[in-house]
Order: structure tokens, then sequence, then C-alpha cells
């Protein structure tokens, strides 16, 4: 039997020359996908806290390196075979659904099935408003998205006549041969109903252990309240304070499916770090940590 739980390497801020060697090497080791970020420009302005840290400073620079996901997942895409890809996560709140949604087929047709979307409704207001999207009611809007997303990516002639989008009917070619998994990533409330309802699993940003349990039943609960509870989830996950292979044991007992991880942190190289010294963290994390999974199964 093959190891159940997966893991996802993390590029977040590694050069951009970095991604393809990464994805070539963790297909190799056998990890399960890379984790694509999103991050659409750093902005002097900044009209809202970062979410995601305690003091609400974000933790890169106007210097820190990022891909556009989809482009960065479809380089990859096309120098492996097997390994998959999503965005974790999408700004979905400050993309127009239809023109994102041509990106999103492409890149899951040439990809041949191996790309999921993570997405959120992002975070910074001077975002939206640069890119000529409203911050108010955004997360209407993203709920609109998904309907939309969906209905396109399922291929065939479809329209849409809604609050946020009205088109007549169109059809984006080819139609794709299996759906895109969408997850949703985001902590509050809003996120975890919205994945409840809608999504095929839920991805989170950093995140304590207790508050994942948490979080976990949460979704359960949610999930039962719409039906979906039978269904296939996946839950994607980067928590600080458990790690090795009793640590993801115990996530994997309070519900992860899959670990977003950034290998060579582990071993003291940096985001920016040397490529190969970021190789050989992965491996030494394969053996550390996943191979005394795959010893389990």
């Amino acid at each position: 039997m093959a190891r159940t739980l997966k893991f996802t390497v993390g590029v977040a801020m590694s050069p951009l020359e970095h991604y393809v060697p990464i994805a070539q090497k963790a297909e190799e080791l056998g990890y399960d996908a890379i984790a694509v970020p999103d991050s659409i420009f750093y902005s002097e302005d900044v009209g809202a806290p970062y979410p995601y840290t305690t003091d609400g400073e974000r933790m890169w620079g106007a210097q820190t390196p990022w891909a556009d996901p989809l482009v960065g997942a479809m380089a990859m895409a096309q120098a492996t075979s097997t390994i998959r890809f999503y965005t974790s996560v999408v700004k979905m709140g400050v993309r127009n659904a239809v023109l994102f949604a041509r990106q999103v087929n492409t890149v899951a047709a040439m990809s041949g099935n191996r790309f999921g979307l993570g997405l959120g409704l992002g975070w910074l207001p001077e975002e939206f408003q640069w890119c000529g999207q409203s911050y108010a009611g955004r997360g209407a809007r993203v709920d609109e998205d998904i309907e939309v997303l969906r209905k396109i990516l399922g291929g065939g002639m479809v329209e849409h006549h809604g609050r946020f989008h009205d088109f007549g009917k169109l059809q984006m070619s080819p139609t794709l041969t299996a759906p895109v998994p969408i997850y949703i990533g985001g902590h509050t409330e809003p996120a975890l109903r919205r994945a409840a309802r809608v999504a095929d699993g839920w991805a989170s940003a950093m995140i304590m252990f207790d508050d994942l349990v948490t979080t976990v039943a949460r979704l359960g609960e949610l999930r039962r309240e719409e039906g979906r509870d039978q269904l296939p989830f996946e839950v994607q996950v980067s928590v600080l304070d458990r790690f090795g292979a009793d640590g993801y044991r115990e996530q994997e007992a309070a519900g992860v499916t899959d670990v977003i991880t950034i290998p060579w942190l582990y071993y003291g190289v940096g985001f920016d770090g040397p490529l190969q010294a970021k190789l050989d963290g992965m491996e030494r994390f394969h053996a550390d940590h996943m191979a005394p999974l795959e010893d389990d199964a």
C-alpha cells in the first residue's frame, strides 16, 4: 500500500528560476503536488492588515519574486509528467471570472488534468482598487465567480445572467476531460461556509494544530448541513507546531489529507537560498518525514 497522506511542496518566495527544477525533483522523490502562491504586486499603501501574521505585517518585501500562479504552474507542468499543481491560493476577488476561466481551462488541458484551483477572496484593498474591482461585496462576487467558473469549465455552450456577470451563450474549448477541483482558502466563518457549500476541499494558510482541529470539526458540521459530507474533500494545511512522522500522523488523524511544506526551511535554507541546497533539503525531508509514513503503509 502507498502512503495515504499527501505532501505538497510550496514554492512561495523562491526565485522563479527555481520553480522547474524544484518541481522535477519533487516528482522524482514522490511528492504529490506543488503549491503555487499568488501576489500581484507589493504596494507601499496597505489598507488592511495581513491576516496570517500576529502583527498584521507582510512576510515579504518589494523585491520578493512572485510568478503569476497559472503561468508558473504551466511552466512546471510542461517539464514534468505526473506531479500535480494547485494554486494556494489565487486571489479571485481581483480577477475577471470569464478571462480567468480561459486561463484555468488552458492549464488543466495542457497539463493533462494535473491542475487544481485553490482560491480565496484576497485581503488587500489596493489590489482590488488598482485592478478595477470593488473591495466591498467581494464575498458575494466571488460566490458568483465560482458559479461562472464551474459553468464554463464544465464544457459546452453556457450562459449566465447574474448580479455580477451577465453573458449570452458561449463555449470555451477544448472541453476538459475531468473536472478542475476547487479548494477554498481562508480561516473565517464565511470562508469555511463557502468551502462546505461549493468546494472540493479547504486550504489553510499557516495554522496551529489546535486551531486546525477546531476548524476541521467546524467544516464537518457545515458540510453535514449542506448535505455534502459524503463527498470527497481535501484538507490542505501548513501546520506550525506538529512536525516529524509522529506529527504528521497526528495531522492525518485530525483529518488532514495534504501537508503543504517548504522542505528546505527545516534545514536552515531560506526562501532565497541556493537551489542545490533546496533540492538537498527536499531529499532529507523525504527521508526524515515521508519515508517513515511509507513504511506504515
